[in-house]
């Protein structure tokens, strides 16, 4: 069992959106991404503050593929900010942006993060708008002020945006709890190599939030 303080605890949900799910089988489906629900709302239980990030991306942007082939490639010319090509996700105003069903309205959360809105930037970490990690999304001071210390992290994907997100607050210095039953990931290989890396930089890895518990 791993005992936390509720008071200075925060549920952390990383883009638990449909657009990573298979209700948007044309976005970025991950397996089960749909199926995360219940158990983030029960880490939730254990913490005093929830927050959730979403991408909200536009319509247009030179990271977005427009064939299969591209997807993943390198992207080329001058954008410092950007890496490989992905299909189009999450846009602002589609099914894709919304949480996945389950979880609350959006505003009953005590911080929505809104990441990825600017064309010239794909990031993954809810804590940086950029890749580089020098704009901040304001999630990491706004746990600060709020005098948080333990993180309770779940969300998608497991190998991309919840692992980066992992790795930020571990280097802002909290405590981070990662729930493998909130987590989905792309494929089991990049999933076991997060795990291992997330592990390897400090988080506390649990199966489930059964494994939590008021002290």
């Amino acid at each position: 069992m791993f005992p936390i303080h509720k008071k200075h605890t925060a549920s952390f949900e990383v883009d638990p959106q449909r657009g990573f799910t298979p209700l948007c089988p044309h976005e970025l489906p991950v397996a089960e991404g749909d199926q995360i629900a219940a158990e983030l709302n029960a880490q939730a239980v254990f913490a005093a503050l929830r927050l959730v990030s979403k991408d909200c991306h536009p319509a247009e942007a030179p990271w977005i593929a427009t064939s299969k082939a591209e997807v993943m490639m390198p992207i080329k010319g001058n954008f410092p900010s950007l890496d490989i090509k992905w299909p189009p996700h999450c846009i602002v105003g589609t099914e894709g942006n919304r949480l996945i069903p389950g979880l609350p309205e959006e505003t009953t959360y005590d911080l929505v993060i809104e990441k990825g809105r600017d064309p010239l930037k794909h990031p993954y970490g809810a804590c940086y708008h950029d890749l580089a990690e020098t704009e901040s999304t304001g999630a990491i001071e706004w746990l600060r002020r709020q005098q948080v210390e333990v993180v309770i992290v779940g969300g998608l994907a497991t190998d991309y945006c919840v692992k980066t997100t992992v790795l930020q607050l571990l280097r802002a210095e909290f405590r981070v709890i990662v729930n493998l039953a909130a987590c989905r990931g792309v494929a089991d290989e990049t999933s076991a190599t997060a795990i291992a890396a997330m592990r390897a930089a400090g988080a506390t890895v649990i199966v489930s939030s059964k494994q939590l518990e008021a002290p």
